[in-house]
């Protein structure tokens, strides 16, 4: 597909825009260069050179006539994992490689690869999750109760809260804060409840379980920096859970 030069600064956009969205689902680094790689040469360019971190994008095109064109982005996502919305994005990059698409109709098609349903699925797994982690670890129906009703303000302060804080880690942290005040509170008011079953529960729904886990696998798969980047991160997320934890509890208890 042969494509003018606004064509090839478009579609380096574009490519930015895939690697933030991938990023953003979830996607280790590997796939997210793979990907981009794939794509740009589907639409013409004679080389690319796609260099991914959990913080940046480069990209460098090399097209047809020798000439190079280079574009970066910061990137900004909140580790989260939508596995939908991942899905959508590789079949969307394995359309654009097999047929290339316009570049307006690629915008298009990437900017509705989201999940209709991620609000509700958001609340309902959440509350089926922390009710049965709590009872798991030897709470009561009323613990799990409790535990349910709490992880819906956690999903309100995911939904709403994430654009306030400059980085994931202050949002835990208050996240964490918030949530174990309100059950530390709740335990005051009703003290046949255990609170540490209760916050087991809730807990479970902040772990950056898969950040670490993705973290390794980077690591495994030579993206060194990206690995350790992620693994620090989900490190000091853990720490700020604890933290979150810790001090509403001892404010409460005081």
């Amino acid at each position: 597909m042969q494509i003018t030069e606004y064509d090839e600064n478009k579609l380096l956009h574009l490519l930015l825009e895939m690697g933030e969205r991938l990023l953003d689902a979830g996607a280790e680094i590997n796939r997210v260069e793979d990907t981009l790689e794939r794509i740009g040469l589907a639409y013409g360019a004679s080389k690319m050179n796609v260099f991914v971190i959990t913080s940046s994008i480069i990209i460098t095109m090399e097209t047809s006539d020798g000439r190079l064109l280079t574009h970066t982005r910061r990137v900004n996502f909140n580790n989260s994992t939508d596995f939908t919305v991942l899905e959508q994005l590789n079949e969307l990059s394995r359309q654009c490689c097999t047929n290339p698409l316009p570049p307006e109709e690629f915008a298009e098609r990437m900017r509705v690869c989201e999940d209709p349903a991620r609000r509700r699925t958001l609340y309902v797994g959440s509350i089926i999750a922390s009710g049965s982690f709590a009872m798991f670890f030897g709470g009561t129906w009323q613990d799990a109760f409790v535990a349910a009703v709490v992880s819906i303000l956690i999903c309100f302060l995911q939904e709403k809260g994430t654009k306030l804080f400059s980085n994931s880690i202050m949002f835990d942290l208050v996240c964490a804060f918030l949530s174990g005040t309100v059950i530390c509170i709740i335990v005051k008011i009703l003290p046949f409840l255990n609170m540490d079953k209760i916050m087991i529960g809730d807990i479970m729904l902040l772990i950056p379980g898969i950040a670490i886990t993705n973290a390794i696998r980077d690591m495994l798969m030579g993206d060194t920096i990206s690995g350790l980047m992620r693994l620090i991160e989900g490190i000091l997320w853990a720490g700020a859970l604890a933290a979150g934890f810790m001090a509403a509890i001892w404010m409460v208890e005081i």
